[in-house]
């Protein structure tokens, strides 16, 4: 089951863009627009994390988190903090009171997601659904314990990080993924990298697994967003 994670923001644009990015790697997102809703979600729902604007209407999200960190059941849930760039003594108001992390506005969508796994990470979760040890499909077999990929009985060869830009692909087979989707989950925020190492890598992979690389069947194109696994195309 993938994370739950809780968006609290009143400005519904900024509240619909984290959600729109969040669901794209596979979390189960809840929105509320105030402090009062976002509490009686955190009571129903229990969210594995929340993405909380401290300007808030009605109950701030300074009150806000205080609550969180106050009632038990919720102490231990992590916290990242929405911030303006002028918020500075908010955001130590907010790291005092036990937010896990913050990011300021405007932001990155895909920083705020790094963010998120980033603190998913550090609080013990997997910042995405797990995947099996086997996977196989028609005549691809890849074993993510032994990291060894066949196609049709025959040994492929990757290097480790084309091994792993194949799992996301497989994690998120028939999902079309944009270059910094699969820059976020296989990369992370540890390296800068730039989209283009994507389709060096897409090519390799292609190269090593296709019949005909420059026609792809299994790793296809979607002109204008990314690449996916066609989970159809293998079973033909």
């Amino acid at each position: 089951m993938a994370d739950k994670i809780l968006v609290v923001e009143d400005e519904a644009d900024i509240r619909k863009l984290i959600s729109y990015h969040l669901h794209q790697e596979r979390f189960q997102v809840l929105e509320a627009e105030n402090g009062e809703n976002a509490l009686d979600l955190v009571r129903k729902e229990t969210p594995r994390l929340i993405v909380l604007d401290l300007m808030l209407p009605g109950l701030s999200g300074i009150e806000f988190c205080k609550i969180i960190r106050q009632t038990p059941e919720t102490a231990q849930t992590p916290i990242l903090m929405l911030t303006a760039k002028a918020g500075e003594a908010d955001r130590v108001v907010g790291l005092e009171l036990g937010a896990d992390d913050y990011i300021t506005k405007p932001f990155s969508p895909r920083e705020m997601v790094a963010r998120v796994k980033a603190v998913l990470r550090r609080t013990g979760s997997p910042a995405s659904p797990d995947l099996a040890e086997f996977y196989e499909k028609g005549p691809l077999k890849v074993d993510f314990t032994t990291y060894e990929v066949q196609v049709a009985g025959r040994p492929v060869k990757l290097t480790l990080k084309g091994f792993e830009v194949l799992r996301y692909l497989i994690q998120n087979r028939n999902r079309v993924l944009s270059r910094d989707q699969i820059l976020d989950g296989v990369w992370r925020s540890d390296v800068y990298v730039t989209p283009r190492t994507v389709d060096v890598h897409i090519r390799r992979i292609r190269e090593a697994l296709e019949q005909d690389d420059r026609s792809p069947d299994w790793i296809v194109t979607v002109r204008g967003v990314g690449y996916k696994l066609d989970e159809r195309s293998l079973e033909t």
